[in-house]
């Protein structure tokens, strides 16, 4: 998840301080991904650093407020038009765990599928309990959140069926066709 451009694209309406940008990604995204509002000022700095904000100054409570660049606008502009990469995946810990499970004397592979598969279906209830109590409302402004509670609904259906596809492998593993 690309924190830089996130915050270049909120900063676009009008200018933030960094608490302001934290609560607005979170909101927008739906509080999926929790931001560290260390994060957000580190982030903030090496976007001045590398002039796609600017310091506006301090507003009356003494928040420093940031403003996009010109340049910041134009990095934004081609990370929206610009499809996300599919060429290095990203790391999946969940995979390297069952992979490396695999390979380690001792480690019971199948009670990590199990724990795991408890841990998603729940996520997944959540996720679309979250989905339909949000659609209910029909608010035009949710339509951001709906889209990314649909992507983690998408996402945990897919873990759930590949945890399937790999419990029936370690079926195999240990009753191999004669």
């Amino acid at each position: 998840m690309s924190i830089r451009h996130s915050l270049l694209a909120m900063l676009q309406d009008r200018p933030r301080y960094g608490y302001q940008l934290k609560n607005e990604f979170e909101d927008r995204t739906g509080a999926s991904w929790p931001l560290n509002i260390g994060q957000v000022y580190t982030t903030l700095d090496r976007l001045e650093r590398d002039g796609l904000v600017r310091k506006e100054g301090a507003d009356g409570e003494g928040h420093v407020v940031y403003r996009i660049t010109a340049e910041g606008r134009t990095e934004v502009s081609g990370w929206f038009t610009s499809p996300v990469s599919r060429a290095v995946p990203s790391r999946n810990e969940l995979a390297i765990k069952l992979a490396l499970g695999l390979t380690v004397p001792g480690v019971d592979v199948g009670a990590i599928i199990q724990a795991q598969r408890g841990v998603s279906i729940k996520a997944l209830q959540d996720y679309t309990r979250a989905r339909r109590e949000t659609a209910a409302q029909a608010r035009p402004a949710d339509t951001a959140r709906l889209l990314v509670l649909d992507s983690l609904i998408f996402q945990t259906e897919a873990e759930v069926r590949w945890l399937d596809l790999c419990e029936a492998r370690l079926m195999q593993l240990a009753n191999p066709p004669r």
